[in-house]
């Protein structure tokens, strides 16, 4: 066991050792913020004798929440690290021991994409809606848009309704956005299914509904801790006020220059003017970088301080490497995308003789097009690549299969069933399965206990429903009382399902499947005797593609967005022309901030190589335009960077007119898009006006003219101005 305030600094020592009240951690990047927390954690329970189960630690990844568990047991000795998760996490914990006061049982389901998916197979097989009207992907963003925007209140319907009343609303809606929403609502209620959305809503509505349910999780949490703060949404925040309402012991960490999910409900506001909404606060800087060089922090430094809306500071490197040959961050201006991707291909191919490995680069990009080029070069160069993209890895057939098999011993629910009772394949075909769904419709219950009440019928005698039964009942009665990674051994065999990947020879298939074995072991390790397979369940759930890390030593190609929370000895910024990074969709002041700060955020995953890459066209890609080179380039001072090859001077004056020429347009349209409701305009032909709504997902908004019989919809761009 360490002593917990082994090794810090004097900031992490006042951060870990300031228990009591409102804190507030401006910790920069790389300034050892995991550490500090885990510390603190680590003094609360070793120190001052607090019980880890009255300490709530959260965190914005299932592996950040891992890696903070397996730190806090190293320093505290001890296996119980108390509530250290995810929101979403917690919320199941919650859910878990008070789902009754929303009438759900302990046992409910967490339902992922391919969850919804699959019920949004099923609506539109029953009401006979097709991809053309809505696409699954457009279908999940339009029902996540109605629970958080448009429909707020829709738990109460999942909440107090019977089945019977909800299936009727389905069955009434005529609106394909209707049917997909109820139908879905409907769908969830049938298995008692909840999705990420849910978990928040219900865990609040029971908080501001339920007085005795709220003080007991607020008595027991007496210390809450908050990482990356500056990612907290409403709904998030709401939860995190009620929780810390009765010990007033709330400790957040988090800083505004790395705030790049705002398109995700991420409110930089919240951490800015933490210290406006609980008076008293105390607020500690964290600039001290452990990551990276002092040249490639001059550079990140230099970038974020053209941005207005932050708390000024300047990240100090408390790494110095000895003399080499290209100590500043270098740029290179290509002609084309294929000159900059050979430009990466060759300088990666000299590193690799520098006894760097392919595993310590990562390329980074803000888009997944970008990497085409780069692709097509490393394939040239025979430069081993992992690209961080594609299919999520629990969304793989292998993955979902082998789930659903778990799944059923403990639900034995229509999803899992529909998925699993054919694969491996027992005669159990689209006709057989209309069969059951007849009988279902008939005489109520699930898909599985159909099948068991026709098992015998004449249609079902020439199938291996039998042993399909006979798995699942053997299983459902005992997979509680067996450890999780015995119990997938166990199915896995029995049912078939391993020995079908081996006799198709799909090796990579495999590998997935011996990647989730040790995703299980991993999980109970970190559990120990408490690994249920409910609990389990509901945890892989929430994991998404971010938690998933790889061993192969390979480049690896990511956007910015996927490299978050990540570091490499290497690091090269591809794409950085205007209209690519920044974004050509950036369309306020605000939002090319936000760009900003994710430029920021790629500089500050190098430790110690920085490359920065654009290119003016491409030349596979006719008619895809000249592009400048990005702000950001010269947003960074230019003696802090190595230029590979100076720029023409012409460049430069065409792409800073051209920067500034944006940057009006967009003060322009941030003034039109304060306007709200009601607001009296004038438009410069069409008069004067007022506003009727303000839709800012659309960016357009609805005007009454004086002089017009109807209103008119128009963008933000309209030319307009508030009276």
């Amino acid at each position: 066991m360490e002593n917990s305030l082994d090794s810090l600094n004097d900031e992490q020592m006042e951060a870990v050792t300031t228990t009591e009240g409102f804190v507030r951690v401006i910790a920069g990047a790389g300034s050892g913020k995991t550490r500090a927390l885990s510390h603190r954690f680590a003094y609360l329970v070793n120190d001052i004798g607090i019980l880890p189960s009255h300490i709530l630690c959260v965190t914005f990844t299932n592996k950040a929440a891992s890696e903070m568990r397996a730190r806090i047991k190293k320093l505290t000795g001890d296996n119980d690290t108390g509530y250290i998760s995810t929101f979403h996490g917690f919320c199941v914990s919650v859910l878990q021991e008070d789902s009754h006061a929303v009438s759900y049982p302990k046992s409910f389901m967490v339902l992922d994409n391919s969850d919804i998916n699959a019920m949004l197979q099923i609506i539109y097989d029953e009401r006979g809606l097709t991809l053309r009207q809505m696409t699954f992907s457009a279908a999940r963003d339009m029902i996540e848009i109605q629970k958080l925007f448009k429909r707020p209140t829709y738990y109460e319907d999942m909440i107090a309704l019977s089945l019977d009343a909800l299936q009727k609303k389905y069955l009434e809606a005529e609106t394909p956005s209707d049917i997909i929403f109820y139908g879905y609502l409907y769908q969830q209620k049938k298995c008692f299914a909840l999705d990420y959305n849910d978990l928040l809503k219900f865990v609040l509505h029971i908080f501001q509904t339920n007085d005795e349910i709220r003080q007991k999780w607020q008595e027991r949490l007496e210390y809450i801790m908050i990482d990356e703060f500056q990612d907290i949404d409403f709904i998030q925040y709401e939860l995190m006020k009620a929780l810390c309402a009765f010990h007033k012991n709330l400790f957040v960490v988090g800083d505004p220059d790395q705030t790049i999910y705002t398109w995700r409900g991420a409110d930089i506001k919240y951490l800015l003017e933490f210290d406006s909404e609980f008076p008293g606060t105390k607020t500690i800087i964290m600039n001290k970088n452990y990551r990276s060089t002092p040249e490639i922090l001059a550079c990140a430094n230099s970038l974020i301080s053209k941005n207005a809306k932050r708390i000024s500071k300047d990240l100090m490197s408390e790494r110095h490497l000895p003399e080499r040959q290209h100590s500043m961050p270098i740029y290179c201006h290509s002609k084309s995308s294929e000159d900059e991707a050979l430009f990466i291909a060759e300088t990666i191919e000299s590193l690799l003789t520098q006894d760097i490995h392919a595993g310590d680069i990562a390329v980074l990009f803000r888009a997944h097009y970008i990497s085409r080029s780069i692709e097509e070069t490393f394939q040239k160069k025979k430069i081993a690549y992992t690209l961080f993209s594609g299919l999520p890895f629990f969304e793989r057939t292998e993955i979902k299969d082998s789930l659903c098999y778990l799944r059923m011993a403990a639900y034995k629910d229509d999803l899992s069933f529909m998925r699993i009772v054919n694969s491996p394949k027992r005669n159990v075909g689209e006709k057989r399965i209309a069969a059951l769904k007849e009988y279902v419709e008939k005489n109520g219950g699930s898909l599985y206990s159909a099948l068991k009440a026709c098992a015998e019928d004449e249609i079902f005698k020439s199938t291996k429903a039998g042993s399909f039964i006979s798995l699942i009942e053997k299983y459902s009665s005992c997979y509680d009382k067996m450890q999780v990674s015995e119990l997938f051994s166990h199915i896995m065999n029995e049912s078939g399902y391993e020995k079908a990947l081996r006799t198709e020879g799909s090796q990579e298939r495999l590998d997935n499947l011996a990647e989730l074995k040790q995703a299980i072991h991993e999980y109970e390790v970190t559990c120990g005797e408490e690994a249920r397979l409910t609990d389990f369940l509901n945890h892989l759930a929430l994991y998404t593609n971010a938690d998933i890390g790889t061993d192969k030593d390979a480049v690896r190609l990511m956007t910015v967005h996927a490299a978050k929370g990540l570091e490499f000895p290497v690091v090269f910024i591809a794409g950085l022309s205007e209209n690519m990074f920044p974004s050509k969709k950036v369309d306020s002041l605000a939002a090319m901030e936000e760009e900003r700060r994710l430029a920021f955020v790629a500089l500050t995953r190098a430790k110690d190589f920085l490359y920065l890459t654009d290119s003016e066209a491409s030349e596979s890609t006719p008619g895809f335009g000249y592009r400048y080179p990005s702000r950001f380039i010269f947003d960074i001072d230019k003696g802090l960077l190595h230029y590979e090859h100076e720029l023409p001077d012409e460049l430069v004056k065409n792409a800073r007119s051209y920067t500034k020429d944006s940057e009006s347009y967009l003060e322009k349209i941030s003034a039109l898009a304060g306007l709200e409701k009601g607001d009296r305009i004038q438009h410069a032909i069409l008069g004067m006006g007022t506003i009727l709504e303000a839709d800012e997902v659309k960016k357009q908004y609805s005007i009454a003219f004086d002089k017009m019989p109807t209103p008119r919809k128009m963008s933000f761009k309209a030319p307009i101005k508030k009276i």
